[in-house]
């Protein structure tokens, strides 16, 4: 297969695993400890990640990212199998937070491993999109997944193991198959490409922008669950079907979303409504009651969907338009958002939640991404 090729199936096997628990992070430590707690061991696991992440780009330098790819996979299937195998709470706890520490670590070394297939800038759009609607085809089918596997009962453990399931082609593919990668990068100290990312208007926005895509991307999916499931009672079987309808405009909005951003539009305006109609239906999430029909929470959480779908492939884009694989430490900074995002969101959900409730929380953080993220996207330059 052609490295891009490889890569893509790579990503498809990265999101069906990661899909598949992420949903049921909290409701499996809250099963031992209570909810408004269990996001502190998200943030404990996402505070070890933001320790480790500046090592990368050496660490990259030395072994390369394709052997550093398949040693954090291998990792993270052996974490998952840990967890399948009903360990105590403490030790549940502990495996939670290392499995939510190497998703990030492995994601950074696929980003370098695509950008190194890159050729022409003008394609960024298009190639990187076509990588997450990879991902996003899998993410469609883990949600059925998960229901599947928890109809009738809260059997946590069946879903950890089918995760660790599907890590293993990943890691039979990346063994087998050599992929391209760039001369060792030139390493520059992190705290150099902090200030240069910081005097650079755009790149500063962007990156900022994608944090908040990811504050979305760890409150919906830790919280939206444990509130469906935990407080208003929809099995998991109803809700392996939501979420896999919840996830489509991933697959129909960012490919297309990317060639027009490439030829036409340019990046901002579809970012800027990205983050209002993300926002607005988080928010709207906190009106949600045990009275609301299936199909009006399907609804609004088809729309969250839309806008985040925006957001991402116009960030994704925007960013490796204007740095390359070489550029290993700006990269390792724009994806140390996503520890960095799990550091923060699940201690603001956690301060929420022992003071207010749900819909408070939904209402607070929807309101925040909205206003943000409209405020953020205005500093960017666009191509266009």
């Amino acid at each position: 297969m052609r490295p891009r090729v490889v890569l893509s199936v790579g990503n498809f096997f990265f999101a069906l695993f990661s899909t598949a628990i992420i949903y049921i992070l909290l409701p499996y430590l809250a099963s031992f400890m209570p909810e408004a707690y269990a996001g502190l061991v998200v943030a404990l696991g996402a505070l070890g990640a933001c320790f480790a992440f500046p090592f990368l780009p050496r660490l990259v330098a030395r072994y390369g990212a394709q052997q550093l790819a398949l040693a954090f996979a291998f990792l993270e299937m052996v974490s998952l199998l840990a967890l399948a195998a009903h360990p105590s709470a403490l030790a549940g706890a502990f495996l939670i937070a290392v499995s939510v520490a190497l998703q990030p670590f492995l994601a950074y070394e696929l980003d370098l491993l695509l950008e190194a297939t890159v050729a022409e800038e003008g394609t960024t759009g298009r190639v990187r999109t076509l990588f997450l609607t990879a991902w996003n085809v899998a993410a469609l089918a883990a949600p059925l997944l998960m229901g599947a596997l928890l109809a009738g009962s809260d059997a946590y453990g069946r879903v950890f193991l089918a995760a660790a399931a599907a890590l293993v082609p990943f890691i039979v593919l990346f063994a087998a198959r050599r992929l391209p990668e760039s001369a060792p990068p030139k390493i520059s100290a992190m705290r150099d490409t902090l200030s240069c990312i910081l005097r650079d208007r755009d790149l500063a926005a962007v990156t900022v922008g994608h944090l908040f895509l990811y504050l979305f991307y760890v409150w919906a999916p830790l919280y939206v669950p444990v509130y469906l499931h935990g407080v208003l009672g929809i099995p998991w079987g109803e809700l392996g079907w939501m979420f896999s309808i919840m996830l489509i405009p991933y697959v129909v909005v960012e490919y297309p979303a990317g060639w027009i951003a490439d030829r036409f539009l340019g990046d901002k305006e579809m970012m800027f409504a990205g983050f209002l109609i993300a926002g607005g239906a988080l928010a709207a999430l906190g009106a949600v009651t045990r009275a609301t029909p299936l199909l009006a929470i399907l609804a609004i959480l088809v729309v969250s969907r839309i806008g985040a779908a925006l957001v991402e492939s116009m960030t994704e884009g925007h960013f490796f338009r204007r740095v390359s694989e070489k550029d290993v430490n700006s990269v390792s900074v724009f994806r140390g958002i996503w520890p960095l995002a799990d550091l923060i969101a699940p201690l603001v959900g956690s301060g929420i939640l022992l003071v207010g409730s749900y819909p408070a929380l939904f209402v607070a953080t929807g309101g925040f991404l909205a206003v943000a993220g409209v405020a953020t996207t205005s500093l960017i330059r666009d191509f266009r």
